[in-house]
């Protein structure tokens, strides 16, 4: 069997720029002294007109491109998850946000998967954050493809989007010809009747590696990618729970205010159904392989399946 491919999402989000850079001439791009990091990077060779270095002043950065977004550009700034939702949420909030401008925000070097960076920079609140924002689109993407389609998707979508992407390379799963991508719609990859395992990011693939394990031990699992977590694709979530009758959630967030929490809300005012959430759980990160924490924290194939039956039985 040949070795599935794996490229990590911040890699995809600097080569989309520079692919979407043609098709966008009002596209530019702001980073904060991180280009080499974020990818950006790319995008600042093909297009240096077009790039602006901010040096590490992401509150600045922001407001810089929210000027740019009044005069007809679509600006994206760039940075760690940690500064871009973290450090800068007073100034996404009231410069972004409340004015509702055409502003990207590229959140890279999200969750645990940061690894040795520790615990200060494992961003698992920033999905969080972003979902209180009025207007804000909220997207994670699972792969390479998912990816370069999000930003894209992002770039044609009029208002405010904030994309999150990650370290590590991560296995890519959507390289199919009948894969499309759609803000505010889930993908259904697997059908089951036992139990549905929605999930996001890294935990896609995680989650498909956990149903194959489930259905050896004869437990029929949905899974289901929601890379949009706001909005969220309710109708496909109620009808999944419907059928199963449980539901799992999994992501590289703390269980508090990300997809599991907006999962939780849209069942329980719809559909009340018995949810496990699998995420971070109300704790910080520690340094670490990504591969190492990952294992910790349950959010592997093997974590996802034995919390999956245990709920299940």
């Amino acid at each position: 069997m040949s070795e599935v491919k794996k490229i990590a999402t911040r890699e995809s989000y600097g080569n989309a720029l520079v692919e979407c850079g043609a098709d966008f001439p009002n596209l530019v791009v702001l980073d904060a002294d991180l280009a080499g990091a974020t990818k950006t990077g790319v995008f600042q060779k093909a297009y240096p007109d077009r790039h602006i270095d901010c040096g590490i002043a992401e509150c600045n950065m922001t407001g810089i491109a929210a000027g740019l977004a009044t005069c007809g550009k679509v600006p994206f700034i760039s940075s760690f998850a940690m500064f871009a939702a973290g450090r800068n949420f007073e100034q996404v909030r009231n410069s972004i946000g409340y004015p509702h401008l055409n502003v990207k925000i590229g959140g890279t070097h999200a969750g645990i998967t940061v690894g040795e960076d520790g615990a200060t920079h494992q961003c698992n609140e920033d999905v969080a954050l972003m979902r209180t924002i009025p207007g804000m689109t909220v997207i994670v993407p699972a792969d390479d493809v998912e990816a370069k389609a999000a930003v894209r998707a992002a770039i044609e979508k009029e208002g405010p989007v904030y994309l999150r992407f990650g370290r590590a390379a991560v296995p890519v799963i959507n390289d199919r010809p009948d894969y499309k991508f759609e803000i505010g719609k889930g993908v259904l990859l697997k059908e089951g009747n036992d139990v549905t395992i929605v999930a996001s990011g890294i935990t896609v693939a995680s989650a498909l590696e956990a149903a194959e394990m489930l259905a050896a031990d004869g437990i029929s699992a949905e899974v289901i990618n929601i890379h949009t977590i706001k909005p969220l694709d309710k109708d496909l979530i109620i009808a999944s729970a419907k059928k199963t009758g449980k539901v799992v959630t999994a992501e590289e967030h703390s269980i508090i205010g990300g997809l599991g929490s907006a999962v939780c809300d849209c069942l329980s005012e719809n559909h009340p159904t018995p949810v496990m959430k699998i995420g971070m759980q109300d704790v910080f990160g520690e340094s670490g392989t990504a591969a190492a924490l990952v294992e910790k924290y349950g959010l592997d194939g093997k974590g996802i399946y034995a919390k999956v039956k245990e709920f299940v039985s």
